[in-house]
């Protein structure tokens, strides 16, 4: 009996696990289900509507820099949620938001507007998805993934479990290899910032012609940051080999230091370490609201639910926006948001007992249609709500890529926050699809970014 028992539990397991789906159920992808995974159908109101197949590559007009037009540019909020009137719109906000309002209640605002579920990507990166669905399982407690070849995106885009449901954020399809111009504000209290100006690169191996196979094979992705203002920590540049399975390899990180010209491993880039000049607002794996190993939480998937998520944020986009346009003491100008109703992936991640994190607990909602986290709730050790993330998202339809166009982390208790990805000032948008070379992501490489 005893051994009945036991062989149960580790078919209960190996089911867990290894969670490739049936050829019968990747069959939904593309007809029940979106080519990515989500529900086609729109919900029973009308409210959120059906999928059929987002919006056009010529949505609207891009300007000489790369800037999109708002394809909803005319459109008015269906109404305006206040601190006077949360409790009615309760059930579709996070306890984070809803604390925004307890804590600026005079300035916090969500403007609702009509939901659009403008995704779609190319199609090779469907036919990917489709090759994923039947073939990738979860290896090392679902930490590490197994036949993950080719183009590595979306791993589940059916899920079982909540570590899947992170594992495709973490896979998502980001443009290819992608290349930007982006600004970090940590505003005091009275809204007063200092800029951190960021050239970034995000490449993957399978974009890199001259890249080694071999050397490549447990690598998802390989960032490089340089920081280009303000003067006192220009010159600073990191690199970052993204692994697979961080398990069974770590991250790999370098920084160059411009004041000490050397290069040195970066350890600390990782899990709660500090984020690149956050003010220590942020954390290393708060960086894209969810970013690296997922190895010391526990993720319980509670389901899907219907909320008030940033979506469609053109206009926080617009070029015509200056910086203090959109810092403002305690929350960014929530004026020039955009909410809209749209299903989430609801998954809660609670540090395992043997681990350490200073998030004890973080509670997430995640877009159905581009798999972007778009809210997290952060909890300290003792339980209490501590941090409020919120992804800002468009869609960059001449690319057919989703995107943030900014994230931003709110300290409850602080009273202080962090905006990273604002490029409304920068000379350009995102570059997509950029030509990469393999010994540009080497240590070695650094020293050549870094001279000022």
């Amino acid at each position: 009996m005893r051994k009945m028992i036991a062989v149960l539990a580790l078919s209960v397991l190996a089911a867990n696990v290894m969670a490739a789906v049936s050829p019968e159920e990747a069959a939904k992808l593309g007809t029940t289900l979106t080519p990515v995974g989500a529900e086609k159908a729109g919900n029973a109101d009308g409210s959120i509507p059906a999928w059929t197949g987002g919006i056009p590559k010529n949505a609207g007009a891009v300007d000489s820099k790369g800037f999109l037009a708002d394809p909803f540019a005319n459109e008015k909020p269906l109404f305006v949620i206040t601190a006077a009137t949360v409790d009615k719109y309760k059930d579709k906000l996070s306890d984070g938001q809803v604390a925004m309002f307890k804590r600026y209640p005079e300035t916090y605002k969500i403007p609702v507007y009509p939901s659009h579920r403008t995704v779609n990507l190319p199609a090779d990166i469907y036919e990917s998805i489709k090759r994923s669905a039947v073939n990738v399982k979860a290896i090392n407690d679902g930490n590490g993934l197994e036949n993950f070849t080719g183009n590595r995106y979306y791993a589940f885009p059916i899920p079982k479990n909540g570590v899947e449901v992170l594992w495709n954020h973490i896979t998502r399809y980001h443009g290819g290899n992608l290349r930007r111009i982006i600004t970090q504000a940590t505003p005091q209290t009275n809204g007063s910032y200092t800029p951190i100006r960021f050239e970034e690169e995000v490449a993957v191996p399978q974009a890199i012609p001259d890249i080694d196979p071999a050397k490549a094979a447990n690598v998802l992705s390989y960032f490089k940051q340089s920081v280009t203002a303000p003067a006192r920590l220009a010159g600073n540049v990191l690199l970052v080999h993204e692994t697979l399975d961080q398990v069974k390899e770590p991250r790999l990180a370098w920084i160059y230091n411009a004041g000490q010209r050397r290069v040195r491993r970066a350890p600390q880039v990782s899990y709660d370490g500090p984020g690149t000049a956050s003010d220590g607002l942020r954390t290393t794996d708060n960086f894209d609201m969810f970013s690296g190993a997922p190895d010391r939480y526990d993720w319980k998937l509670v389901g899907k639910k219907e909320m008030y998520i940033p979506y469609n944020s053109y206009k926080l986009d617009s070029p015509s926006l200056k910086y203090d346009d959109i810092i403002k003491a305690g929350h960014i100008n929530q004026d020039l948001t955009r909410y809209e109703l749209h299903r989430v992936w609801e998954v809660v991640g609670t540090v395992k007992p043997n681990e350490r994190h200073i998030y004890a607990k973080r509670h997430m909602y995640i877009d159905e249609d581009s798999w972007q986290v778009a809210l997290v709730d952060h909890y300290d050790g003792r339980g209490q709500l501590w941090r409020v993330a919120e992804g800002h998202a468009q869609f960059y339809y001449d690319h057919q890529v989703p995107a943030y166009t900014v994230e931003t982390l709110y300290d409850l208790i602080a009273g202080r926050y962090i905006a990273l990805g604002m490029k409304n000032e920068e000379k350009s948008s995102f570059v997509f699809g950029f030509a990469a070379k393999a010994a540009d992501y080497t240590p070695a490489a650094l020293r050549t970014e870094g001279v000022r």
